[in-house]
């Protein structure tokens, strides 16, 4: 695995909650809802994709 996809994993929830936060205050929790769900959803498919990756390593090694 890549730091570097930790940092944009740590980047994206730090931009999550500050703009959750931005939201709660302002009054408007649904949009503050929906932005912290698109985080959680672009943030799973980065792991996805490293997922699949780590099978497909784990393939041609063993050569399945």
């Amino acid at each position: 695995m890549e730091v570097d996809l930790i940092f944009r994993i740590a980047a994206i929830g730090i931009i999550v909650a500050v703009l959750n936060q931005l939201l709660i205050r302002s009054g408007r929790e649904e949009q503050a809802m929906m932005t912290t769900l698109a985080g959680l959803i672009v943030v799973l498919m980065m792991i996805i994709q490293e997922i699949d990756a780590l099978f497909q390593t784990i393939k041609s090694v063993f050569q399945l």
